[in-house]
């Protein structure tokens, strides 16, 4: 746990598609999480179903995770790939069907682009099953760096299928 005032807010996108039990795998991703050093949960998304984008297979289960941390953002991504892999996480061709896909979205206000990591994520902005989460989380008032308001992405992702589950 840290405090409150420490760190930077990360956001993690979380989804799965293959497995027994994909929103379990969701479930155990962030209790996974919820234990690294200098980092505290502070909220997870409801979980949301939504199509594949530019991809084939099941429909998907995604949520987005707020996270207070005093991991750099290499760090996070290091140990969300470890945390893919523990999980079974395959990387057969882009876009292929996965037991967990975890992506670091942002990263306070860091912006980066390198071979590795680039933050804030590219295609966060183009991607209902990430802005809807977000925008239950944040507020859709809430401004994504070099990318503008929630409230005006939203309109252009509206046509991707995607509901939020209840239960």
């Amino acid at each position: 746990m840290v405090d409150a005032s420490s760190g930077a807010v990360a956001w993690i996108g979380l989804g799965a598609n293959l497995g027994d039990n994909p929103r379990a795998a969701l479930r155990e991703a962030a209790a996974s999480i919820a234990t690294w050093p200098g980092s505290t949960v502070l909220a997870v998304s409801r979980h949301w179903c939504s199509a594949p984008v530019d991809a084939q297979g099941p429909d998907f289960f995604n949520a987005v995770l707020k996270l207070r941390t005093t991991l750099t953002p290499e760090q996070v991504l290091e140990r969300l790939l470890a945390l893919e892999l523990a999980h079974g996480r395959q990387r057969p061709y882009r876009n292929a069907p996965r037991t967990l896909d975890l992506d670091l979205l942002l990263h306070g206000d860091t912006v980066l682009d390198t071979p590795r990591l680039q933050l804030p994520h590219p295609r966060l902005h183009e991607r209902a099953f990430v802005l809807r989460p977000l925008a239950e989380l944040a507020g859709e008032g809430w401004v994504i760096p070099g990318r503008g308001a929630l409230s005006a992405l939203l309109p252009a992702v509206r046509d991707q299928r995607i509901n939020v589950l209840t239960d």
